[in-house]
């Protein structure tokens, strides 16, 4: 078992370097064998994932599968637990689906060879997030996920709001993946294990919980950060309905089904860090009730069925995120589960939204009835005009982020630019200087 755990891991990962070999020398530029390659890697991924869940399921499960390239400090440790190995054999079989949609909606598409590579690319971090063993392992699959996204997000480069929107995105998981790399430093500078184990549970590996309250209370700030980014909780919401930008399997695949939910993943992996502090079960609380009724009063007003779904994820994400601050993990993964399921078949009808729409009208012989008033109703009508207004500039989050943060980063880099142009001048003003 450890050499097919370890080999499942690898196989997206080789088959990424292959078709990206393919794709710089212009080899096989054959659309059939792009997509039935990869249909073949994540078939055999499922299979072999198949084969560890029901290892798990029948054998103890306290027992770690580790890769036999594991070095001194674990960090290539390989763990399929309960947990992660249901969720693999789920997100593969995703992947797997999106992989034959996409066969014939990106047809004769110029990206269509590029679509795959990061398809792939996108898998093997997934596969990597969810079988590390350690938090340093974790992150390798975790910036895999992120430059994947991006990268898809900007899919159609020739129009300039896609690459726009893929920066934002790629901006804002480098800055709150500073808190990753935060908590990994505080765990090291203290002499702590950034592996998991099965103290916590037994159903799945967790981070150990160090011995210091401070200490636990800043690690799990740090990944909290770097879970909000991901899940994109407020206030880093703004890049989501913005992702949508890319093409609608990939939205699908990414923001409706797996990447969103990768940040609640995370907060599993770090349950003991929740348990113990009751103020990060109420930060995790806070920003996930906040976040859900933002994304609920946004996405009400959205004029495109992609934004309300992206926004309808959002909600789902935060009612997960309090799920795991509660104490219910079991239900927090099989809401992972149904919610990912749903919401891309949601997305992958989109495009026939409209089409269906009247299809349905036509069987009623009237048209369809307005739902969801029951806020209406309640809500008075001047605070209805405030929130409907509030709604349309999506909370003024995003104007507060650039505002207080960006526009001061900004100036003080157009400063130290200023400095480093003054010092450069003087230094060539200097009488040793032969230019001078």
């Amino acid at each position: 078992m450890n050499y097919l755990l370890s080999c499942t891991l690898l196989l997206p990962f080789v088959s990424s370097l292959i078709l990206g070999l393919l794709i710089n020398m212009k080899k096989c530029q054959n659309e059939t064998f792009y997509s039935k390659f990869t249909c073949a890697v994540f078939f055999l991924n499922i299979i072999s994932f198949s084969c560890l869940l029901v290892s798990n399921l029948s054998q103890d499960m306290h027992e770690l599968l580790q890769s036999p390239d594991r070095s001194n400090s674990g960090l290539f440790a390989l763990v399929a637990d309960t947990y992660s190995t249901i969720l693999a054999v789920f997100y593969c079989v995703l992947i797997l689906l999106i992989s034959v949609f996409s066969r014939r909606y990106l047809h004769r598409d110029p990206g269509y060879f590029r679509f795959y590579f990061f398809l792939n690319v996108f898998g093997a971090g997934v596969q990597t997030v969810l079988m590390a063993s350690s938090l340093s392992l974790l992150m390798i699959g975790w910036e895999a996920v992120g430059i994947a996204s991006a990268m898809l997000i900007s899919f159609f480069f020739e129009r300039s709001k896609p690459v726009e929107h893929g920066l934002r995105a790629f901006f804002t998981y480098r800055f709150c993946d500073v808190g990753f790399v935060f908590a990994l430093l505080l765990l090291h500078s203290d002499n702590l294990s950034p592996a998991f184990n099965f103290n916590f549970t037994n159903s799945w590996q967790t981070l150990a919980l160090p011995s210091d309250p401070m200490i636990a209370l800043l690690v799990g700030l740090g990944l909290v950060l770097a879970a909000a980014g991901k899940s994109a909780q407020l206030p880093f919401s703004g890049w989501l309905p913005r992702a949508m930008e890319g093409p609608t399997p990939s939205s699908a695949i990414f923001y409706g089904a797996i990447s969103v939910h990768l940040g609640a993943f995370l907060l599993l992996r770090c349950a003991p860090l929740i348990e113990q502090s009751l103020l990060l079960k109420i930060i995790i609380i806070a920003i996930a009730l906040a976040t859900a009724l933002h994304s609920t009063l946004t996405g009400r007003v959205q004029t495109d069925i992609k934004s309300s779904l992206a926004y309808a994820s959002l909600t789902q994400v935060s009612v997960i995120w309090i799920e795991i601050a509660l104490g219910f993990y079991t239900l927090a993964l099989v809401h992972m589960i149904g919610h990912a399921a749903l919401r891309s078949l949601q997305i992958l009808k989109s495009p026939s939204a409209l089409h269906d729409h009247q299809h349905l009208e036509e069987a009623l012989g009237s048209q369809i009835p307005s739902k969801a008033q029951h806020i209406e109703t309640l809500i008075p009508m001047p605070l209805q005009r405030w929130l409907y207004r509030h709604s349309l500039d999506r909370g003024f989050a995003e104007a507060i982020i650039f505002n207080w943060v960006f526009r001061p980063i900004k100036k003080l880099l157009h400063h130290i630019e200023w400095l480093d142009q003054k010092w450069i001048s003087l230094i060539n003003r200097t009488p040793n200087n032969p230019r001078a």
